[in-house]
């Protein structure tokens, strides 16, 4: 439950979303800024309270400890701030990590607060003290929360902004090597609209030939909800697994379940990952689609190996630790591919890029 804070604007608050739109907008009075793979968050501070929230209005003030005392250095003594709460690995930003920060034990929360320290990387104001800011356009919001960011220092940040389209186009090209998915770019008239679409996102997207392995069945029951796909190595060695492709229409789910039909397989050890078909194998989450705390209740055993025959092609916005991130969505099938020629190769790699040249990148 939230606590009690005296505040213009109270929690639960959704964040403004964004729509995804194809290559950088041409035309309008936008501001751009890099986007990050990190969790959403809306900070709200009260003199010595401070709540973090989420997109799901879920809090998530217990699992980032290490957050709150530089939150209280940084930040003025009543405001509601928009942001990202990342975790870095190196000089790159680390989802997994951050990923693995969410547990309910408060012994592995209090290890990982300084093992993997989380930051926040503030991108838009929506209070301060006793002013309601959200009905304020977005030029304006943003040359307060510039002079409120004069504050900031790590792991508190001021996200990058830019009006110049060349310098955002850059940064579309070489931040992505640094771990983050693309850019934002927010209407400089825009009101901040919780959970309306009303800014723009442009993320990396490019497509690969992949090896359909199995199927999961739709939630519903109703057809299949998803492809488990896998590439071989450079080498052509075994077929690793790269995540799932979904986001098919009622009808094709409906289709897959004969097109894929003749090339089911009752006998594990003619699968690739018949390894994986065992529970013990499901406890180190090798198993492709084996359950974690952000998949509840979801049977892991409940996929069907398929022959590895078919090819499709999908499309992908980045590739982490070796799988596909993100959204993967299934294109067309491939039957002039052969299976075994589906490997890592024909992905692309981003030049790498120190995390540090996008936190203290300036527009």
């Amino acid at each position: 439950m939230a606590p009690a804070l005296n505040l213009p604007i109270v929690p639960p608050v959704k964040p403004m979303l964004a729509k995804a739109v194809n290559g950088i907008p041409d035309e309008g009075d936008l501001a751009f800024e890099p986007k990050w793979d990190g969790f959403r968050c809306i900070v709200f501070r009260d003199g010595d309270e401070i709540y973090l929230g989420s997109r799901n209005e879920r809090p998530l003030t217990r699992y980032f400890p290490e957050l709150l005392a530089p939150l209280e250095d940084c930040l003025p003594e009543r405001c509601v701030v928009d942001g990202e709460i990342i975790v870095t690995v190196g000089d790159h930003l680390g989802f997994d990590a951050l990923q693995q920060r969410i547990h309910p034990a408060q012994s592995r929360i209090d290890r990982l607060a300084t093992e993997t320290p989380a930051e926040f990387v503030a991108f838009d104001l929506l209070a301060l003290d006793d002013a309601d800011l959200t009905s304020a356009p977005f030029r304006e919001r943003r040359r307060v929360l510039e002079t409120v960011g004069q504050a900031f220092s790590a792991p508190i940040h001021l996200v990058a902004s830019t009006l110049d389209r060349t310098l955002a186009h850059d940064w579309f090209v070489t931040f992505e090597g640094a771990g983050l998915d693309g850019l934002i770019a927010k209407p400089l008239d825009g009101t901040y609209q919780p959970n309306k679409r009303v800014q723009f996102k442009v993320k990396h997207t490019r497509t690969a030939d992949v090896v359909v392995a199995g199927y999961r069945m739709h939630k519903d029951g109703q057809g299949v909800g998803s492809l488990l796909v896998g590439l071989h190595g450079a080498d052509r060695g075994r077929l690793q697994h790269m995540g799932v492709a979904s986001s098919f229409t009622a009808t094709l789910r409906a289709e897959l379940i004969h097109t894929l039909a003749p090339f089911i397989t009752h006998d594990p050890a003619e699968h690739p990952w018949a390894d994986w078909m065992t529970a013990a194998a499901h406890e180190d989450g090798l198993m492709p689609g084996a359950p974690n705390r952000w998949s509840a209740g979801r049977d892991p055993a409940h996929w069907v190996p398929l022959r590895c025959e078919l090819v499709a092609e999908v499309k992908y916005e980045a590739v982490l630790n070796g799988r596909f991130r993100g959204t993967t969505r299934f294109v067309r099938w491939r039957p002039d591919r052969d299976p075994a020629t589906c490997s890592y190769d024909q992905l692309e790699t981003p030049a790498p890029l120190a995390i540090g040249a996008v936190l203290g990148a300036r527009g």
